[in-house]
Parts: C-alpha cells; sequence; structure tokens
C-alpha cells in the first residue's frame, strides 16, 4: 500500500520521523505544501486533494496540523479515495485564539472519518490534553493507540526515525475497511 506523509505546521523538518519514513520508504511520498509556516487551510486542502487523487487507496501518514486537514478534508470530500490514515498528535486547534496562525482551520471537524484510522496520542503532549484527543478519536471513529509519555511525537521531544509509528501503521493496515467492519 502507498503512503501519503502528511506534515503538520512547519513541514516536519530534518531529523522528524515522517522525513525518515519517506527516506526508508519507496511507497511514501510527501505531500508538500508551498506554505509550512503560515498555513492556509483552502490551499493545503488542494494539496492534499491532488495527491490523494493520484495516489488512490494509499495510507496517509499524518501529524500534528495535519491531522486536523485530513479531518477538513474528509469532511469536505467524504467519497475520496482514502485507503485509512495514520493520526499522530494532533493539536487542540480550537484552543488557540482566534488570531493565531493556525485559526484557520478552526473549528476542528468532529464528524466521523468515513475510513479507517488509528489516532495516536501521548499523555503529555503540549499542544493537547489527553482528554481532548480521546475525544476526537472518538468523534472521528479512530482507533486509539495511547503513547505514554511522548511529547508531541516529534524532533524536538526525541523522536527520530521512531520505529513505534510503523508497527502502528502495520497495526493500521490490518484494520477492516469500514463497509467490511
Amino acid at each position: 500500500m502507498s503512503r501519503l506523509i502528511i506534515p503538520g505546521w512547519q513541514g516536519s523538518g530534518i531529523g522528524h520521523w515522517q522525513r525518515f519514513w519517506a527516506e526508508l520508504d519507496a511507497d511514501s511520498r510527501v505531500v508538500e505544501q508551498d506554505e509550512w509556516d503560515f498555513p492556509v487551510l483552502e490551499d493545503w486542502i488542494v494539496r492534499l486533494d491532488g495527491a490523494v487523487r493520484q495516489a488512490p487507496g494509499s495510507m496517509l501518514v499524518v501529524h500534528s496540523l495535519g491531522c486536523l486537514l485530513v479531518a477538513h478534508y474528509a469532511e469536505r470530500f467524504p467519497d475520496a479515495p482514502v485507503g485509512r490514515a495514520l493520526l499522530v498528535a494532533p493539536p487542540d486547534i480550537d484552543a488557540l485564539p482566534s488570531d493565531h496562525t493556525l485559526a484557520g482551520f478552526q473549528p476542528a471537524p468532529l464528524a466521523a472519518l468515513p475510513f479507517p484510522s488509528l489516532l495516536a496520542l501521548s499523555r503529555n503532549d503540549p499542544y493537547i490534553t489527553f482528554e481532548r484527543g480521546r475525544l476526537l478519536a472518538e468523534r472521528w471513529g479512530s482507533e486509539f493507540a495511547d503513547l505514554g509519555r511522548a511529547g508531541h511525537v516529534n524532533t524536538e521531544s526525541g523522536h527520530g526515525r521512531w520505529d513505534e509509528g510503523f508497527r502502528l501503521a502495520d497495526r493500521l493496515s490490518g484494520m477492516k475497511t469500514r463497509a467490511a467492519a
């Protein structure tokens, strides 16, 4: 199964587990955005839609703000050919002030995703409470993975290659589709 890697705000730079993944997995490609630091939801959706349509049935491997992008995308395009999604460390976008750089992604969609998903969350992520993350997983219909105390699951929290991400993707690959469930 091909994989589309969807970084979050600032693009998951050098040393981030998503960039390692792209280097190690020939079936993966990063969905690059034109503007990583000042994201515009509509622009990001257009780029994601193009990538999904070019690689139908792909697994989305998503980090941080990318999780909100995928939720907005699924709400807008429920029939898009997404295979499944590994959602890692979504931020609580609704806790940000309305003038924040990322406020264009507010409010967080709360409808069930139309494809199998697994949401992986840390208990000490500085950008979301564990309770809010559990709520997102429940509302999105995602299986939930408790990562313990893993910070924001990024380079700053000590996650380079992050082999657990590969194991979670394997677990997600074994999940039944919504139609078969």
